[in-house]
């Protein structure tokens, strides 16, 4: 007699097996990195596809984060803006995009030259959303037509509602890290400021544009310069004393 219990994790559905592991994944606190390339592995090991891609909409722009094959060149540095191209419509309008032959006849279609997927046959761009808003599009591509199905488009968009809210989160810690630093850079510049006008009997405004100076000629931010000149100062006071 064969029993059919089977254990807390495992179900009749290789799909909610799937999706349950994905989830599991998710909530382990990996780097944001990490993530993005295991939800591009796990969306081509259950979508067949001959190329997998995940953008991250950042400041307005799309950015290529993660891919199934190597990109070393364009990974992290390739740029999309909103409506640019098919992944660019996807993410404008928060809609999924299926082309099943001829991709780049397609009127949205834009090549890109570092790309060679963009010559393939078949396009699945689908958006990554969180609380309704469009924070990424994984895209999918086939060298030969391929006619993806309704279960497949709502799989990739069931993987990108679970990954949505990772990308979100990672975007605020970036603006609060963003909006630290620049706070940090302006109480520097400030007490630099004040530095200068008190050695060299300058007015706040030319004492600003003495960093300003400095930063442009030596080709430095104006933190690294407002941060020299506060060292050079408790160099000063550390020898008096």
């Amino acid at each position: 007699m064969t029993s059919n219990t089977m254990g807390p994790n495992m179900t009749n559905n290789p799909e909610v097996d799937f999706l349950h592991k994905m989830a599991s994944r998710m909530a382990a606190a990996d780097p944001l990195h990490e993530v993005l390339t295991n939800v591009v592995d796990f969306a081509s090991s259950v979508v067949s596809c001959d190329s997998c891609f995940l953008y991250a909409l950042e400041e307005g722009e799309l950015i290529l984060r993660a891919s199934k094959n190597a990109h070393p060149d364009v990974l992290d540095r390739l740029k999309l803006r909103l409506g640019q191209g098919i992944t660019g419509w996807v993410a404008e309008h928060g809609k999924p995009v299926a082309v099943a032959l001829n991709a780049s006849q397609d009127p949205r279609f834009q090549l890109f030259k570092d790309l060679p997927e963009d010559r393939f046959e078949a396009f699945l761009s689908v958006p990554v959303l969180c609380r309704g808003r469009v924070v990424g599009v994984i895209n999918m591509q086939n060298r030969e037509p391929h006619e993806y199905t309704e279960r497949e488009i709502n799989l990739i968009s069931t993987i990108g509602f679970l990954v949505g809210a990772e990308i979100e989160m990672a975007r605020l810690e970036s603006e609060n890290l963003h909006l630290s630093e620049k706070l940090e850079t302006r109480k520097l510049v400030e007490r630099a400021k004040g530095i200068l006008q008190r050695e060299l009997k300058l007015s706040e405004e030319e004492a600003y544009l003495t960093i300003q100076r400095q930063s442009r000629q030596r080709r430095k931010s104006m933190k690294e310069v407002a941060e020299a000149v506060v060292l050079g100062e408790d160099v000063k006071r550390s020898l008096n004393e």
